[in-house]
């Protein structure tokens, strides 16, 4: 699969995450993001930033539970919920949102 995005062509893998992680961007990310039918504000980067900033730090993408606790931690107790991040990333936050950071999918995502 192939997206257009910041004038380039960008490999995706079958589910629709990066190939290289390197052609990550903010165009990127909200060309993923209409591919999803979403519209990413200010707050959906909020998250995607955090969910990067925790790949750097871990080398992995965080499922679910590590997702809310790490955004409560960065971002404060009223964004670190379930509820929140699925206002955000409807449907399974923590695979959505690592897919519109750039980032692998995580390991117990189906």
């Amino acid at each position: 699969m192939r997206l257009q995005a910041d004038g380039r062509d960008i490999d995706l893998d079958k589910d629709g995450f990066l190939v290289h992680m390197v052609d990550w961007s903010d165009g990127v990310a909200v060309a993923l993001a209409e591919h999803e039918g979403l519209t990413l504000s200010a707050a959906h980067f909020e998250i995607i930033h955090a969910l990067r900033r925790f790949h750097a730090q871990y080398q992995l993408s965080p499922a679910m539970r590590p997702l809310v606790k790490y955004i409560g931690q960065e971002l404060g107790k009223d964004k670190g919920t379930s509820l929140y991040l699925l206002s955000l990333f409807p449907d399974s936050p923590a695979k959505l949102a690592s897919k519109l950071a750039g980032l692998p999918k995580p390991d117990n995502c189906l």
